[in-house]
């Protein structure tokens, strides 16, 4: 049984690999598929979504997500079977690049690539199912409970959205685990009552996220702000886009007031300014 599960995950990172190859050979391929915010919003190409999500920047790349996909991906296909597991591995990919698409919407030259949002909803998933295993971190020769390997993720993924630390797609990660959480929930229900702690623990903070950059979406503009033009997983090609954050803060004045600004952003408003 498992090892008819292990030939399908073999074939399908051939696939990825093959498609990684033609992308780092064929540079055009590679633009005209990677997550571009607006390729995505204004030429309406929506593939983009899916599309990234087969593509690295380089073999290094592809390793890590392809040892954490096949680490986890054989559990998730022995409890879950092909399709269930191929509905969290793709409706995650999606969730991943959905929520790139909202924090990165005012960032038009955001580009990024990789599966990193699909392989978080399978370990996810696999974590609630099952929180109370021991999980290792790749090179690091310590197990930890998932469930708190699960909360440090979270909270990495959350801090990383805020503060945009490394060179990590964290949003599409975050998007993926919700994704990844949620699906087990509906798929087997029966998780959610044995492990209803866990669904709290990754959950509660999560939707409080969410709620707080939809209600106030001031919260992700900070100080010599970036914007990732290249983002690729684990190693991203910044450029300042001042032009983008500049435009922000005159329409919240044109809309609500120069009142409305914080001390922070009147400070940013004016280095910038100077700036042009």
């Amino acid at each position: 049984m498992i090892e008819k599960y292990e030939i399908a995950l073999t074939i399908f990172l051939g696939l990825i690999g093959l498609i990684t190859y033609k992308g780092i050979k064929d540079v055009n391929y590679r633009e005209s598929h990677i997550f571009h915010t607006d390729s995505i919003l204004k030429k309406q190409q929506y593939y983009r979504i899916i599309s990234s999500g087969f593509l690295h920047a380089d073999w290094i790349h592809l390793l890590f997500n392809g040892i954490a996909l096949y680490s986890f991906g054989v559990y998730v296909l022995v409890f879950f079977g092909f399709t269930k597991s191929l509905i969290i591995y793709f409706g995650s990919l999606i969730s991943g690049s959905l929520l790139s698409l909202y924090v990165h919407r005012n960032h038009g030259d955001y580009r990024a690539l990789g599966a990193s949002g699909a392989v978080f909803g399978i370990v996810f998933a696999s974590i609630v199912h099952d929180p109370l295993s021991n999980l290792s971190i790749i090179l690091i020769p310590i197990e930890f409970p998932s469930w708190l390997m699960g909360a440090i993720l979270i909270l990495i993924s959350i801090v990383g959205i805020k503060k945009g630390i490394g060179n990590i797609g964290h949003d599409a990660h975050l998007g993926g685990a919700i994704f990844g959480v949620i699906a087990t929930a509906v798929m087997l229900p029966n998780t959610l009552a044995d492990n209803w702690w866990v669904y709290l623990l990754l959950g509660l903070p999560t939707l409080a996220f969410i709620y707080l950059i939809i209600r106030n979406p001031n919260y992700l503009l900070v100080e010599d702000f970036k914007v990732p033009s290249f983002q690729i997983g684990n190693k991203i090609e910044e450029t300042v886009n001042e032009e983008e954050e500049l435009n922000f803060l005159l329409d919240k004045i044109s809309k609500k007031g120069i009142e409305s600004l914080s001390e922070k952003e009147r400070a940013q408003l004016d280095k910038l300014s100077k700036g042009k």
